[in-house]
């Protein structure tokens, strides 16, 4: 948690020395021209790409389909809006980044198979995903591997004691006849 923490501060840092050294060589005005037309353009750009995701989102609920890479797509132009509003070239250049449709489809991916799915599998068991176990039980009560321990290794089941019983004597069997006499007279 604090790398990211870290990671979040190092952005202003980054952003600030780079406005420095771009000053130094091409001068304050320019500079200052420079982010407020980077900001401006990624603003539109984020506009622009908000309501196609939007247009994509109604289009597939309307077709019955789940709209997963839109609502990413959105979320992504939130955070591209966030950082082209920022003040500085290098979150403008991020959000820009994150507003094209050819570099989002990568980092769409890389969030969504890196970040989203560990995380769906983590709270949800694997149920999420699909990435459920079906081979038995793959631990046992000791967190040994499969199979450790041979055969019955983890105790007894739900409902037993450690004796074993037989369970044919608390079997039933039970013979079902048709009876006619529940049917209405006239209805077959």
């Amino acid at each position: 948690m604090l790398r990211y923490l870290g990671l979040l501060l190092l952005i202003p840092l980054l952003d600030s020395l780079f406005l420095v050294f771009v000053a130094t060589q091409i001068g304050a005005p320019l500079t200052v021209l420079l982010v407020v037309l980077t900001a401006l353009l990624g603003l539109l750009l984020v506009r622009a790409e908000s309501r196609h995701t939007i247009r994509e989102i109604q289009r597939k609920l309307a077709a019955g389909e789940l709209p997963t890479n839109e609502l990413l797509d959105g979320a992504f132009l939130l955070v591209a809006g966030a950082l082209t509003i920022t003040p500085g070239l290098v979150t403008d250049a991020l959000g820009i980044l994150l507003v094209v449709p050819v570099t989002r489809a990568p980092i769409r991916w890389a969030v969504r198979e890196k970040v989203i799915v560990p995380y769906m599998d983590k709270k949800s068991g694997g149920f999420a995903t699909g990435n459920v176990y079906i081979g038995g039980f793959p631990f046992d009560q000791a967190g040994q591997g499969p199979g450790a321990g041979g055969p019955g290794a983890g105790g007894p089941g739900p409902g037993q004691s450690g004796d074993s019983y037989d369970l044919d004597e608390d079997a039933y069997d039970i013979d079902f006849e048709d009876d006619d006499s529940d049917r209405r007279p006239g209805v077959e």
